[in-house]
């Protein structure tokens, strides 16, 4: 397989977070109906979260056998990175968004769905090196089920990105759905790109941890809102659904054998 056919590829799997982001738009909606939509896509980043420690933490966990001289590096670089996520976007979001906290609601859900898109877009960045390894090593099978497995996992990233936005007053235009888009989806092409490149464990590890710090921060963000405007009872409910519909997408790589 080209490199181009394979960056293409990437390019659609990335693609498919647009297909969630129309969500946003949807207003008028009852509160309580507002605070399941959160609920669900925090279930989602719960889910998300597991899945990205679990994979970034495996080759720290390998490199820990005998003979293995890797491991001070990867826990090194798995450390940093996390931190980096974290910290980072705490940083980031008091230097840009300080001055649309102080104001209305409705910047203050335009710069959540942002932080969330800037982590599902560390994840996605992982997601294209898996593609374009797979396919710099001639596996078109391979790069078919990943393909489609993170092109129906994005779309739920998607909803993820736009929920927030629903329980704002102001809709928000297309043109920053497209911006959210491009930051959550678009590494996927990036990653495509970099991962038939080269085959690096590092960057796997360095980007997956950088991704799990950011879905911290997002996370203690949503749990924040929830609080707000759900129940404890909806809001349980919400992040329950949310985490099935999140692993049920993620079952469809395992049961191909990826």
């Amino acid at each position: 397989m080209s490199q181009w056919t394979a960056v293409l590829l990437g390019a659609i799997a990335g693609g498919t977070i647009f297909l969630g982001l129309p969500v946003a738009r949807m207003h008028g909606l009852p509160k309580p109906v507002q605070g399941f939509l959160n609920a669900f896509a925090t279930g989602i980043l719960v889910f998300l979260l597991w899945d990205i420690l679990s994979h970034a933490g495996g080759p720290v966990e390998a490199a820990l056998k005998p003979g293995n001289g890797s491991f001070p590096a990867l826990a090194a670089i798995f450390a940093l990175s996390f931190g980096a996520g974290l910290m980072g976007l705490v940083y980031f979001n008091r230097k840009v968004f300080s001055h649309l906290r102080q104001g209305a609601a409705a910047p203050t859900a335009q710069s959540l769905s942002l932080a969330i898109a800037t982590g599902l877009g560390l994840h996605n960045l992982s997601e294209g090196l898996a593609i374009g390894q797979s396919a710099r090593l001639g596996a078109i099978a391979l790069t078919g089920v990943l393909v489609i497995g993170f092109a129906l996992h994005n779309i739920t990233e998607g909803f993820g990105i736009a929920a927030p936005m629903t329980t704002d007053a102001k809709v928000p235009s297309w043109g920053f759905l497209g911006l959210a888009g491009l930051i959550g989806g678009g590494p996927t092409f990036i990653g495509t790109w970099l991962g038939y490149l080269t085959e690096s464990t590092y960057f796997s590890v360095a980007f997956l941890a950088l991704a799990a710090g950011a879905l911290v921060y997002v996370l203690n963000e949503l749990f924040n809102l929830g609080r707000r405007i759900a129940t404890p009872a909806t809001f349980a409910w919400g992040v329950l659904g949310g985490f099935l519909t999140a692993y049920a997408t993620d079952l469809i790589l395992v049961a191909s054998g990826s």
